[in-house]
């Protein structure tokens, strides 16, 4: 039956992957009517996402649950790519300076938790089979998993589409999905290891093939294993003799690899939509953009999608927000998904060069390359999502960063003038202050007057940013500065919190505190000093 009167829900999710829970999570906290359609009858405990990065690391502390993620898992710092090439996370300008390797279902179940405490619907074994919109909202067939169960039509007023390389509802509006296969036959297992590598995450590629070993810090280790030649379905199952036979022609042994508990086998398709937004319907995460795995960098873009349209579409709902801000959606993460796509590629080029000669050539160049800091540093950001910017609004004055206070006597800071300070202990209080009075004192944060700190419904305060040029090497290019500081385009205010967890593993250091305002902004990557 379908409610056109009073809709379902204001938003209706499909998917949930950490695109759609981080998403629900965020409209639920705005006070958004939000329900999440999920295909999968049960939750799995099984994962192909592995990576978290410092960015999407920075958004998670933004909703409190970068520390829980941070203890069940592994915390890197360097990341290795092919031969002894490897790219160093510890310089990055963040208190989540490097790599988390962590499963996925971990941060599902995080992200649940939050998503359920705010007040968000999910609903399990929910198939859509199709969806109709029009000016005042969606119209979306679902056929339940039970039995003998009727097609119910549920509506929303917006749909996000988050249910990932095979979107039901990116085939219902009929939007393109064009790109090419890269990867046939990638085989993943979940195993024990009798030895671990001696550096880890462990990868190297070879003529016949490819390795990667990563811990997942509980005993178990991700085994992703690429063989050149084979073409075999992603429903045939992995032959484990298989996959030891790979790893050791790509490490000289396979680590004792016993006791697989997950396998599976997957083609690797680079493949993005044109529009992320088609009227009242939206596409985030691998609905909108798929790649290769090199990088581990899919699960971190779908997350910071979920983070940027978040609080726009609370905040349209809320009559905050029009079209235009709506549209800045795909203005904004589009790009940055071309970019995901190209880097991944070429990454995944690089590391599958079959002559010796070429890797060979590939090795010394690459070590070459890396050598020189500021291109190691800027990769390093590109890939961290440190270094992603958007666009500054049309009509936005530039960005100047502020003035250095001239130093007095060598390093010592020039005191700030005392009359500051004694003109205003000696003016008469005016009408702001005289109210805050009879109001019994200062709004504190608590108070419910006061905007909430990081309130994804409310569009930051601040958006600074830099639209990302061609591919630069293998990697990324040149990263031009724009900025802006529209009062529609300000990130809330964050708080500063020490990090026990973050000390122990070594990457708080003298970056405790992350400069700038990236980590303050629950939606927006953004620029720094």
């Amino acid at each position: 039956m379908s409610l056109r009167t009073e809709p379902t829900a204001d938003v209706l999710v499909v998917g949930a992957g950490p695109t759609g829970l981080l998403l629900a999570g965020d409209l639920a906290a705005a006070g958004v009517r939000v329900v999440v359609l999920e295909r999968r009858a049960e939750e799995s405990n099984l994962t192909r996402a592995f990576a978290v990065h410092a960015r999407t690391l920075e958004v998670l502390d933004a909703r409190a649950l970068a520390e829980p993620l941070i203890a069940t898992g592994t915390f890197l710092q360097s990341l290795r790519l092919f031969g002894r090439t490897g790219i160093d996370l510890g310089t990055l300008d963040t208190r989540f300076a490097g790599l988390l390797i962590t499963p996925q279902y971990e941060l599902e179940q995080l992200l649940e938790e939050r998503a359920l405490a705010r007040g968000a619907e999910i609903r399990r074994g929910a198939r859509v089979t199709g969806l109709r919109q029009d000016a005042e909202g969606v119209d979306v067939d679902v056929q339940p998993a039970e039995e003998g169960a009727a097609p119910v039509t549920l509506r929303g007023r917006y749909v996000v589409g988050a249910d990932g390389v095979h979107s039901a509802v990116r085939s219902a509006i009929g939007m393109p999905f064009p790109g090419k296969a890269v990867l046939r036959s990638v085989m993943l297992a979940d195993v024990r290891l009798d030895v671990a590598p001696g550096q880890v995450p462990a990868f190297n590629g070879v003529a016949g093939g490819f390795a990667f070993i990563a811990p997942f810090g509980d005993g178990w280790y991700r085994v992703i294993a690429w063989e050149r030649g084979s073409d075999l379905p992603s429903d045939v199952p992995v032959d484990f003799d298989n996959l030891k036979a790979v790893t050791r022609a790509a490490f000289g042994t396979d680590f004792g690899m016993r006791d697989p508990r997950w396998t599976s086998r997957f083609h690797s398709d680079e493949r993005q939509v044109p529009r992320y937004r088609d009227g009242r319907v939206f596409l985030a995460g691998d609905a909108a953009h798929v790649h290769s795995p090199a990088g581990g960098l899919g699960m971190n873009a779908g997350i910071q999608d979920a983070a940027n349209l978040g609080w726009k579409l609370a905040a349209a709902l809320a009559g905050r927000g029009d079209d235009a801000l709506l549209d800045s959606y795909h203005t904004e993460r589009h790009p940055v998904g071309t970019q995901v796509l190209r880097a991944s590629g070429a990454l995944v080029r690089t590391v599958l060069a079959s002559s010796p000669a070429t890797r060979r050539l590939r090795n010394t160049v690459a070590a070459a390359a890396f050598l020189v800091p500021p291109a190691t540093h800027r990769i390093a950001r590109f890939i961290s999502g440190i270094g992603i910017h958007y666009p500054a609004p049309p009509g936005s004055p530039p960005h100047r960063p502020p003035r250095p206070r001239p130093a007095v006597g060598g390093d010592r800071r020039r005191p700030d003038p005392a009359v500051r300070g004694a003109a205003r202990r000696n003016a008469r209080p005016g009408p702001a202050a005289r109210r805050r009075a009879a109001e019994g004192g200062r709004r504190r944060h608590g108070d419910p007057r006061r905007r909430r700190l990081h309130d994804p419904a409310r569009p930051p305060r601040r958006l600074c940013g830099a639209r990302l040029g061609p591919v630069i090497g293998p990697v990324i290019g040149p990263v031009k500065r724009r900025a802006a500081r529209g009062p529609e385009n300000r990130p809330p205010d964050a708080r500063r919190t020490s990090y026990p967890l973050l000390t122990a593993a070594r990457i708080s250091g003298s970056r405790s505190t992350t400069r700038g305002a990236a980590s303050r902004s629950p939606s927006h990557a953004v620029s720094r000093p």
